[in-house]
């Protein structure tokens, strides 16, 4: 086994992840590594001026570590109290002031998504479409061809069937940024979320126009719709749970 003269050098140096682990070792080590002085050097890198308490606190900073140090577990969401069977969607695009697409989605039409991508989609995008992560998409059928530099403007209202109440995801947000490597106009709005979540906010929705780019120079020709939340909301029940929380009226 190694002296107590090296391991009096080496602990200081560990984290508190792998002095814990030293703990398990033997008895000597667990022994030596109960020693608050190396606590101490743990709990100052985390929180240096904590360690600037009197020598004769009576809370040791091996208590302070084990109390404040947590790993990130990952959380159990409860089943969501909101279905996709109880949501219709109300979407409306513009083009200048000229009404261009306007549906009512179901709410399962959106977790069905584009089953038949059509030909000459760029290969970025196919990908994205074609792989598991979960999304939610919408066929445009008819298509529709949006000219460069035209302003495009997108509403989403959804209404839940249990209660007959709306709430806004978007409103008249422009397509305000076009990635062409990716075939996707992008527009966004920050969601508003009921009293009953006042620390809850910051949090956007995104719409995706997805489109292949027209033989004329200039046009692009849409053919689906993607809604989104980005990394806050990445699943079926996560998008739900977000939904549920949004101010409905």
């Amino acid at each position: 086994m190694l002296s107590e003269e090296v391991l009096k050098v080496v602990f200081p140096l560990l984290d508190g992840v792998d002095l814990a682990v030293c703990m398990v070792v033997c008895k000597q080590w667990r022994h030596m590594a109960r020693d608050d002085y190396f606590w101490k050097c743990v709990c100052a890198k985390r929180w240096p001026s904590i360690c600037k308490r009197p020598n004769s606190h009576p809370v040791t900073y091996y208590r302070i570590y084990r109390t404040f140090y947590k790993r990130q577990r990952p959380q159990t969401l409860l089943p969501p109290r909101l279905s996709f069977d109880d949501l219709e969607f109300f979407i409306d695009i513009w083009n200048e002031d000229e009404l261009i697409f306007s549906e009512v989605v179901p709410g399962p039409v959106l977790q069905t998504g584009i089953k038949f991508l059509p030909t000459g989609i760029c290969n970025t995008l196919k990908f994205h479409l074609e792989s598991p992560e979960y999304k939610m998409t919408l066929p445009v059928d008819p298509r529709f061809n949006i000219p460069w530099g035209e302003t495009v403007s997108i509403s989403v209202l959804v209404e839940r069937k249990d209660s007959n109440k709306v709430a806004c995801i978007i409103n008249k947000s422009l397509f305000g940024y076009i990635d062409r490597s990716a075939s996707r106009a992008l527009a966004f709005e920050y969601l508003n979320f009921s009293p009953n979540y006042p620390f809850i906010s910051g949090i956007r929705a995104w719409i995706s126009l997805l489109f292949l780019e027209d033989g004329d120079d200039g046009i692009i020709d849409v053919f689906g719709i993607e809604m989104d939340f980005r990394n806050t909301a990445s699943s079926k029940d996560e998008v739900l749970w977000l939904l549920d929380m949004l101010d409905w009226k």
